[in-house]
């Protein structure tokens, strides 16, 4: 990732599911990893789980729905380490009520104000120092969601997924001569905790033929390390056990 040994990424949302999953993976491939997250006592118990266990971790708090803190919080990590080689965007959420027969304004607002606009504001804070590098990745965490259109995840959720995606690509077609690169990762379904925010959780065996948090980790940590002239603009991943499928099948 660059010319010297010291390689530090930035996870938001790195205390829990996915994002723990590619902080953890980061710092086993023996990257300076900062994870990010709103509560303060989860991001501190990934960071040190991780520094423990396998490699070197800090903790920030954060919410990335405001752009000033954001801000800080870059500007704190360049102070101290000098660069940020790579940006895992991934804080999102969902809401329980998130069909269009109960969803509300309140909530459509917290679910695009940090899957979408917080994204852009942590991708904005990097960016001066990745193009002063001439060299970063960013990886934005988006979903299946993003790709293909389901009643299940609701119109809030699924329009900030479908604008990561088409962020990432725009952000490729204008940083590429800066020598900066964005992967949109799309997984289906997830074992991790914001599951059981649905209206209908899952059942423990439909959790279990998931793809598993360490499955995306290893996927952030494959992208995170390609070489500097390889961009990885996308990434569609899914369980096996698909059960978007199941409702395709079961259609009229």
């Amino acid at each position: 990732m660059n010319s010297g040994s010291k390689r530090v990424a930035w996870v938001t949302g790195g205390g829990t599911g996915i994002g723990l999953a590619g902080a953890q993976a980061l710092a086993a491939d023996g990257w300076t990893v900062i994870v990010s997250g709103r509560r303060k006592d989860v991001a501190e118990e990934a960071a040190a789980t991780i520094s423990a266990r396998v490699g070197k971790a800090e903790a920030i708090v954060l919410d990335v729905s405001n752009a000033a803190d954001v801000d800080a919080a870059a500007k704190a990590i360049l102070a101290k380490h000098g660069r940020i080689d790579c940006l895992v965007n991934s804080a999102g959420l969902n809401v329980p009520k998130r069909s269009w027969t109960d969803v509300d304004n309140d909530g459509f607002d917290k679910v695009i104000n940090i899957n979408l606009n917080g994204l852009m504001y942590c991708i904005r804070a990097v960016l001066p120092a990745m193009r002063a590098q001439k060299n970063g990745v960013i990886i934005n965490v988006a979903s299946w969601a993003g790709r293909i259109v389901s009643k299940m995840t609701g119109p809030a959720y699924t329009a900030s997924k479908h604008a990561v995606l088409a962020l990432t690509h725009s952000f490729n077609m204008d940083e590429f001569k800066n020598g900066l690169r964005a992967c949109c990762l799309s997984p289906g379904e997830v074992a991790t905790p914001i599951m059981k925010l649905r209206p209908v959780p899952p059942s423990d065996a439909d959790m279990a033929r998931m793809l598993q948090p360490d499955d995306l980790g290893r996927t952030i940590a494959f992208v995170a390390s390609m070489p500097p002239h390889v961009c990885v603009n996308e990434i569609l991943i899914s369980p096996t056990w698909n059960r978007s499928f199941l409702q395709l099948e079961n259609a009229p």
